[in-house]
């Protein structure tokens, strides 16, 4: 009915045409790629950015290569217009030509490391590298270790955990923080190497999916894994845990987005980029207990309190995102041959 009034009304139509934005030009839709409601409160940012912009945002529950993959494939004809990667698939969609080069307002807050300098991608929010730890499942005479050195000491035999680096993404990130916080660098992994190897001979738990629940239930004391997790099942889970930066260093590692190539609905695409570096989307991943990409957006105090002080996070430096990615199947492949798949 309101279509047909518009046609009948050709004046105030014209007048309406004269006043709509880029954005209203195209619709009140930007199709997101794996933006799934249930991780990263991507929930709450969906509201808001329905809310504060008009734009309605689909999503989907692909992760980060399906996405990648149907980007490729629907590269002549995108469906979508911004993407969302964990940090290492950033050079990949930038090699495989599937994303266009956009600097979001407040771009120059974020980090360097934590942005592609061409402006193909940039982070949103990060996780930490770390020790989550279920403090009851350690045992009464056995305390909460401060480092990754402290992992080789006997009394943690069998309580040490950390997901497979031949097959899983935070895995690799596991590799490689070890690694450098060590004295490695991105082309010496012999210290990490040498580590893992060591571990090895304090029978770790070896995952080869995703803890959460092993780490709660308290069959694995000690898993290496990020901050968020440690976090939500202190604070939303209420369980004994907590997490660990570890006292020699680590790294954090970039959760992405960028803006398609030829996506259809461009201008609403810049847009909803530009909300997820405001004051209001980062408070939003921050409720989800992801550090903002932006160092110093202000959070409310309760929110604040839950992540460690910035004393403790200054021993974690930014991955190089693009080194790690011409250099992790490297690192997988002394794994494999020097502690085993």
């Amino acid at each position: 009915m309101r279509r047909r009034a518009l046609l009948a009304a050709p004046a105030v139509l014209a007048a309406a045409s004269a006043l709509r934005t880029p954005a209203a030009a195209q619709g009140n839709r930007a199709v997101c790629y794996n933006c799934p409601p249930e991780w990263a409160d991507w929930a709450s940012a969906l509201r808001a950015i329905r809310d504060r912009l008009g734009i309605i945002m689909p999503h989907d529950n692909k992760n980060s290569g399906q996405t990648l993959a149907a980007l490729i494939a629907e590269k002549a004809k995108p469906v979508a217009d911004v993407a969302y990667f964990g940090g290492n698939f950033g050079p990949r969609a930038v090699e495989a030509g599937v994303l266009a080069p956009y600097f979001p307002k407040l771009i120059e807050e974020v980090p360097e490391g934590m942005k592609d300098p061409q402006g193909y991608w940039f982070a949103i929010h990060s996780g930490t590298l770390g020790l989550f730890v279920n403090t009851e499942a350690l045992g009464r005479n056995v305390p909460v270790p401060s480092g990754w050195q402290d992992l080789l000491d006997p009394r943690y035999r069998g309580k040490v955990g950390y997901l497979n680096p031949v097959s899983a993404a935070v895995g690799q990130v596991g590799l490689f923080a070890v690694n450098l916080a060590l004295g490695g660098s991105y082309d010496d992994f012999s210290p990490g190497i040498r580590f893992f190897a060591q571990l090895k001979a304090n029978n770790p738990i070896i995952p080869t999916q995703t803890a959460y629940a092993r780490v709660v239930s308290g069959e694995i004391p000690i898993l290496f894994d990020y901050d968020f997790n440690a976090m939500r099942a202190q604070f939303t889970d209420r369980a004994p845990c907590r997490f660990v930066l570890p006292k020699e260093g680590t790294i954090s590692f970039p959760y992405i987005m960028g803006l398609v190539a030829n996506g259809p609905n461009p201008e609403n695409g810049k847009r909803v980029l530009d909300f997820t570096l405001s004051d209001e989307g980062q408070r939003i991943w921050a409720n989800a207990y992801l550090r903002p990409a932006r160092p110093n957006v202000a959070l409310p105090a309760e929110v604040a309190a839950r992540f460690l002080p910035a004393s403790e996070y200054a021993r974690a430096k930014p991955v190089d995102i693009a080194r790690m990615v011409a250099t992790q199947d490297a690192a997988v492949a002394r794994y494999r041959a020097e502690v085993g798949a």
